[in-house]
C-alpha cells in the first residue's frame, strides 16, 4: 500500500481512512474538540466530547460489563483478544497511516506501532491460558494453602499524543484476559486513532459473540476535565496512566487517596554512556536514532549523551554532520526521519531550553524552526546537538524535543552518577566492548533505570518484558513479563481436607 499523501487533502484522506476502519463519518465533523494534524497544524476533524456527566455513565456501564466479562473463563477471554489482533492485521496499514497523520510519526513507525499492537495481542492470548496462581506449603498437616488471582474490575487508561495507540494496546489486551473492563480516555491530541481503535474492538466485539458484553471498552474523549473523572472514581480500581512526570504527580496522589492503584509511564530524561572501548560506529547509528526518532517525542528518547573524553572528538563532529544530513518533512514522505513536533507549545518549549541551555554555557547545533513557508502552521526543527560544560541547567529537565546534550566523563564511576544524576530517568544504555563495563551497568550499581541496555539505544521496548520502571515515581510495568499481575488482585486460599481443626496446645471447648 502507497502512504503518500497530499496534504491539502488531510481531512478527506483522514475521513476516508477512518472510513474503511468502520468509523461514521457523521461522527468527524461539527464537535467541540479540532483533531489537528502536526503535518500542516491544521484541523482535519471535529468530534464530539464527553461531560462529566457522560463520563460517569460511561464508567458505571463499564462496571457492569466487568460483572458479566469476569465469569467468562479466561481462555475464552483471550479468543476475543485473538480476534482483535486479526482486525489490527487487517487495517494495519490503514491505522499506521492515520497514526501517522495524527501524531507526526514516520511511516515506519506508524506502522511498527500497530505491529507492537498485535504483538500484545499475541501474548495476550497465550497468557490467558497462564493466569498461575502458586501452591504455598503450609504449617497446618490436612490442609491445602495457594494463591489465587482474580480480575481487578475498571481498568481506567490515560494514553499520551506520542503513543496513540500501542500503550492503550499494552494495558488493554492483558486487562481484558484478566477479565477487567477497559475506560480509555486518550490525548486530546489524538483523538482520532481512539476512534479508530474503539471501532476495530467492535468489529472483533462484533464476531466474538454474546459472551463479550456491551461497555466493555469505553472511550472517553475530551480534555483534562474528563480525565480527573475517571482518575476520581472509585469504581475504577486501577489507573493506567502514560504522560508527563508532570502529570503523574497529580494523577499518583489522586488515586491513592482513595486507595487505588496506578502504573505510571512516565517521560524520561533518559541517557547513554559512550565508552573507550566502543564500536563508535555502532554507537553512531544507535545514538542517532533513539534521539531524533519521532522528533524526540519518545518517553525513551535519548536526550543525554555521557561520553568518555578520549573518544568525544573522534564521535561528537560525526554525531553533528549525521545530524545535518537528516531529511525532515512529512512524515509519509519517503526517506523523512524526522517528522513534526506536535505543536507549537512543544516548539515554543524547544527553544526556552535551548536559550537555557547557551546562558548554561552550551554550544548548540541546530535547533531552527525549518520548512515554516511550506507549513506555516505546522512545526518542524532541525534536531539539536549541545555541548555542555557540565550537567547543569536544562540537561537535568526533560524537554519533549529532539535536544541532544553532550558531555564528557573520566571515569565509569562518574559516568555511572551522570546517568542517575537526574530525577527522571526511564531507559539508559551504554556502549562499550569491555565486559566488565557492561555487566557494571547493569549491576545494582549501574544504571538506576528500569530498562539498562548494552550497545544498543534507550528507545524501543519489546513486548515480551515488561516496559516500566521510571524511577521518580517507583514506576509502572505494561506489556510483557509478570505485568498482568497488575490488572488482578491475589488472594489466598487454605483449604482443610483432613476433617480436624488444629487448636492451640491445651485449648478446649465443648462443641456439642
Amino acid at each position: 500500500m502507497s502512504t503518500a499523501i497530499d496534504t491539502k487533502r488531510l481531512p478527506e484522506e483522514t475521513v476516508e481512512l477512518l472510513s474503511r476502519m468502520g468509523v461514521d463519518p457523521a461522527n468527524l465533523s461539527d464537535g467541540t474538540l479540532a483533531a489537528k494534524s502536526p503535518i500542516s497544524g491544521k484541523t482535519i476533524a471535529s468530534i464530539k466530547e464527553h461531560s462529566a456527566d457522560d463520563a460517569t455513565a460511561m464508567i458505571g456501564a463499564a462496571q457492569d460489563a466487568f460483572k458479566a466479562w469476569r465469569r467468562v473463563p479466561a481462555p475464552r477471554r483471550g479468543e476475543l483478544v485473538r480476534l482483535l489482533g486479526e482486525e489490527l492485521r487487517a487495517h494495519k496499514d490503514d491505522l499506521g497511516l492515520l497514526v501517522s497523520i495524527e501524531a507526526g510519526k514516520i511511516t515506519s513507525e506508524g506502522l511498527g506501532e500497530v505491529q507492537e499492537m498485535i504483538d500484545i495481542c499475541d501474548f495476550a492470548v497465550g497468557l490467558s491460558r497462564q493466569l498461575y496462581g502458586l501452591t504455598i506449603a503450609t504449617e497446618r498437616p490436612g490442609h491445602r494453602m495457594m494463591e489465587t488471582w482474580h480480575p481487578a474490575g475498571v481498568v481506567g487508561v490515560i494514553s499520551a499524543f506520542n503513543f496513540p495507540v500501542a500503550v492503550w494496546s499494552w494495558n488493554a489486551a492483558l486487562a481484558f484476559v484478566c477479565g477487567d473492563s477497559v475506560v480509555w480516555k486518550p490525548s486530546e491530541k489524538s483523538p482520532l486513532t481512539a476512534m479508530a481503535v474503539e471501532a476495530l474492538f467492535k468489529k472483533a466485539q462484533a464476531k466474538f459473540g454474546e459472551d463479550a458484553p456491551a461497555g466493555l471498552l469505553q472511550v472517553l474523549q475530551g480534555g483534562r476535565e474528563i480525565g480527573e473523572v475517571l482518575v476520581d472514581d472509585p469504581r475504577v480500581p486501577v489507573i493506567s496512566a502514560t504522560g508527563s512526570t508532570r502529570m503523574g504527580r497529580q494523577v499518583g496522589p489522586r488515586v491513592a487517596q482513595r486507595f487505588g492503584r496506578s502504573i505510571l509511564e512516565l517521560g524520561g530524561n533518559n541517557a547513554a554512556i559512550v565508552a573507550p572501548s566502543a564500536d563508535l560506529d555502532l554507537a553512531l547509528r544507535g545514538i542517532a536514532f533513539a534521539a531524533m526518532g519521532t522528533a524526540g517525542q519518545r518517553c525513551t528518547t535519548l536526550r543525554r549523551l555521557i561520553t568518555h573524553e578520549s573518544v568525544y572528538d573522534a564521535l561528537i563532529p560525526r554525531l553533528i554532520k549525521a545530524y545535518g544530513s537528516v531529511k525532515i518533512g512529512a512524515p509519509t514522505d519517503a526517506g523523512t526521519l524526522v517528522g513534526p513536533l506536535i505543536d507549537k507549545d512543544a516548539y515554543d518549549t524547544m527553544q526556552r531550553a535551548l536559550e537555557e541551555a547557551k546562558a548554561a554555557g552550551g554550544i548548540v547545533h541546530g535547533g531552527e524552526r525549518v520548512l515554516a513557508e511550506e507549513f506555516p502552521d505546522a512545526y518542524y526543527v532541525q534536531p539539536a546537538i549541545v555541548e555542555m560544560p557540565k550537567q547543569a541547567g536544562p540537561v537535568l529537565e526533560e524537554t519533549f524535543a529532539p535536544i541532544l546534550y553532550v558531555v564528557r566523563y573520566s571515569s565509569l564511576e562518574e559516568a555511572i552518577d551522570l546517568q542517575n544524576g537526574v530525577a527522571a530517568g526511564l531507559s539508559s544504555s551504554i556502549f562499550t566492548s569491555d565486559l566488565s563495563e557492561a555487566e557494571i551497568f547493569t549491576s545494582a550499581v549501574g544504571s538506576d533505570c528500569g530498562i539498562a541496555n548494552v550497545n544498543i539505544g534507550p528507545s524501543g521496548a519489546e513486548i515480551g518484558g515488561a516496559f516500566g520502571g521510571e524511577k521518580e515515581t517507583g514506576g509502572g510495568r505494561e506489556a510483557g513479563s509478570d505485568a498482568w499481575k497488575a490488572y488482578m488482585r491475589r488472594a489466598t486460599n487454605t483449604i482443610n481436607y483432613s476433617g480436624a481443626l488444629p487448636l492451640a496446645q491445651g485449648v478446649k471447648f465443648d462443641v456439642e
